[in-house]
C-alpha cells in the first residue's frame, strides 16, 4: 500500500500523523517483530493475541509516546519511504519464515510466543492498511488473510469484553455503533 502514496506523504494520515508517520507507524509493525526476537523471553506471561490487546490497550490509549514513535518512524524511512517499507518488509518476512513459532519474545506486554505475538502484527498491518487506503481516498481493501486474523481478535475482543451483541447488530445492518466505539 506504500507504494500508492506517490507524492501524498504529507496528506493527513490518522489523527494526529501525516500519511508518512502512519506508514511509519504500521512498519514498526514490522521492526517489532525484528527487535523482540532479538529479545528472548524466559518464560510465556501473555499467551494469546488478545491477552496482548487487553495489557496494551490501556498504554496504547494513555501514551502519547505512540503519536512520536509513529512521526519518528515516519522520519526513518527516508527519502523514499515505500522502497524502505518493502525492504523492511523483505528482511522481516526472510526472518520469521526462519522461525518455528515457539520462539519466545519479550513484548511490551511480556513474554510471548512468536506463533502467538505475530497476529497481533497482522491486526496492526490490517487495521493501518485501511487507515492508509482511507488517507488516499482508496477503498479499504485488506489482504484476506490479514483480515481474517484481525477479525478473530476482534470478535475475542468484543466477546471477552461483553460486547458480541453490539459488533454482530452492527456487522447485520441492524444498527450503528456508539459513537467512540472501540474493542481496543
Amino acid at each position: 500500500m506504500a507504494a500508492l502514496v506517490g507524492d501524498g506523504w504529507d496528506r493527513p494520515g490518522l489523527g494526529e500523523w501525516d500519511v508518512r508517520a502512519l506508514v511509519g507507524h504500521a512498519s514498526r509493525s514490522l521492526l517489532t517483530v525484528e527487535t523482540y526476537l532479538a529479545r528472548p523471553a524466559p518464560a510465556v506471561e501473555v499467551a494469546s493475541a488478545g491477552d496482548y490487546f487487553r495489557a496494551t490497550r490501556v498504554m496504547a490509549a494513555s501514551d502519547p509516546a505512540v503519536v512520536a514513535r509513529g512521526r519518528d518512524a515516519g522520519t526513518a524511512l527516508g527519502s523514499d519511504p515505500a522502497v524502505a517499507v518493502a525492504q523492511i518488509a523483505e528482511r522481516v518476512l526472510a526472518l520469521v519464515e526462519a522461525q518455528d513459532g515457539t520462539e519466545l519474545v519479550t513484548t511490551i506486554a511480556g513474554g510471548m510466543r512468536l506463533g502467538d505475538y505475530l497476529p497481533t502484527r497482522a491486526f496492526e498491518l490490517a487495521v493501518h492498511t485501511a487507515d492508509l487506503a482511507t488517507a488516499l481516498d482508496l477503498p479499504p481493501q485488506v489482504p484476506a488473510t490479514a483480515a481474517a486474523q484481525a477479525l478473530r481478535i476482534v470478535a475475542d475482543l468484543a466477546v471477552a469484553d461483553g460486547h458480541a451483541g453490539l459488533l454482530l447488530l452492527a456487522a447485520t445492518g441492524r444498527t450503528g455503533l456508539p459513537a467512540g466505539f472501540s474493542v481496543l
